[in-house]
């Protein structure tokens, strides 16, 4: 349990202590119009809800979203109707490089051609193996148009996770979430 609480943190503070920043994506239904929209819920079950209790990652992520939503004209209804539903997900995921260089310095070998051995031969120091462990994660954004049942947009940050982004989710979850929905088209009722 405690593992899959770490891997949503993770996920989520990967996304914004990245020194370069997360890489941000969005997909926009062509036919949408955001400016015929009002209202906003959540889904009742979000994807970093577990089966029988909510995360604290499930409340940075509605605060965060909630604010943007709000900022863009939207009002939140609780529990419904509204005109769009929202859902988030995030993930984690370790990763393994290996790396590998030539090994450096002067040997005594052969050579080329079996002669002219000494400094002419081949590195007497093997090849340098590196293998580099890190965190990966993933979140996104569905908004939902509640009467069609279709994503009319989405948002997508994934990014390197970091050992300040798992000290402090709410900080890096909150910094995803605004460069993420600097993508997002439109204001509610047409602003």
């Amino acid at each position: 349990m405690k593992n899959i609480l770490l891997a949503g943190a993770a996920a989520l503070t990967l996304l914004a202590g990245c020194t370069s920043g997360p890489t941000i994506r969005s997909h926009l239904d062509p036919s949408a119009n955001m400016s015929s929209y009002q209202t906003f819920m959540f889904a009742e079950k979000t994807g970093t809800d577990r089966p029988d209790y909510k995360t604290p990652i499930t409340s940075y992520f509605k605060e965060s979203i909630r604010r943007e939503m709000e900022a863009r004209g939207y009002r939140y209804v609780e529990g419904g109707p509204a005109d769009l539903l929202i859902n988030f997900n995030a993930n984690a995921q370790e990763n393994v490089d290996v790396r590998t260089t030539p090994g450096s310095g002067f040997g005594y070998g052969y050579g080329y051609y079996g002669y002219r051995g000494g400094l002419y031969g081949a590195s007497a120091f093997p090849p340098e193996v590196q293998t580099v462990r890190y965190k990966t994660g993933t979140a996104n954004v569905d908004v939902v148009d509640l009467s069609k049942k279709q994503v009319v947009w989405e948002g997508i940050a994934e990014a390197r996770l970091t050992d300040k982004m798992m000290k402090d989710p709410r900080t890096a979850i909150s910094s995803v979430i605004t460069e993420m929905f600097a993508q997002y088209p439109g204001r509610a009722g047409g602003g």
